[in-house]
């Protein structure tokens, strides 16, 4: 009696090719069952990817604990670049073993893919530092050192101290062993991992600020500069989150 192709798709759950079963299946000519398989190797094809990622993406924290380093700190920053809200860092150090298939940098990523990410992040993580760094002291600090101030902020809330800090293309004034990546973010895995805590902490919270001030489309933007938002700017002026030392805030000013 043939497998139902329900029973059938229960069955690809557990087996490998090889497995005489599989080989039974593959004979079955039903067009349902010809998806279910083509379904079966296009996922396979996915989590092989998604470990070669990974294995490509590892190449710098397992040097670092081949050596016998092992709390490695990832750092990044979100919002270096929007004209309201703060500058958010994160950093993140994540075990030895940790494995989240897809992790990418985040900008490369849907919001509902970082979304899930970040809950996995915060379930895996050893720790996880967040440094945030207001419009107001941007302006008075600029935005370079606004960025090194959420980082160092980040870093020094991880229990336990990291021993190797990989920075997304930044020095930071620390005295512990670092090093900085220019697209650190799609070359490390502990810094894709602070990407997606810093963007996902910093679109939370200009998703508030947009609900503080609906006239402003914060949730929408971000804080960018989008035409929808110099309008706003243009038509109800600037508010404490407005980073006035940026020309475009400062021509509307």
């Amino acid at each position: 009696m043939k497998r139902t192709v329900k029973e059938i798709e229960q069955l690809l759950r557990t087996l490998d090719e090889h497995h005489p079963l599989f080989q039974e299946i593959a004979r079955d000519e039903r067009k349902s069952v010809q998806n279910l398989l083509m379904r079966w190797y296009k996922q396979k094809e996915r989590a092989q990817k998604e470990q070669n990622q990974w294995k490509q993406m590892s190449q710098y924290e397992q040097s670092l604990y081949a050596k016998g380093v092992t709390f490695v700190a990832g750092i990044d920053e979100a919002g270096r670049g929007p004209l309201a809200g703060p500058v958010v860092a994160a950093a993140v150090i994540l075990p030895k073993d940790a494995y989240l298939p897809g992790l990418n940098d985040s900008k490369k990523l849907s919001e509902a893919k970082r979304e899930a990410l970040f809950a996995q992040i915060q379930a895996t993580a050893i720790s996880i530092g967040i440094g945030i760094v207001s419009a107001k002291e941007i302006d008075e600090r600029n935005i370079y050192q606004a960025t090194k101030q959420a980082m160092v902020q980040a870093i020094e809330q991880l229990t336990p101290k990291p021993e190797y800090l990989l920075i997304d293309a930044m020095e930071l004034p620390l005295a512990v062993p670092q090093q900085s990546l220019i697209k650190g973010d799609a070359n490390s895995v502990s810094i894709a991992a602070a990407s997606v805590v810093a963007k996902v902490t910093r679109d939370a919270i200009m998703k508030q600020l947009g609900e503080q001030y609906p006239q402003y489309g914060f949730e929408k933007h971000m804080g960018y500069g989008t035409e929808y938002h110099l309008q706003a700017i243009r038509t109800y002026g600037v508010t404490e989150h407005h980073r006035r030392s940026f020309a475009p805030v400062k021509e509307l000013v």
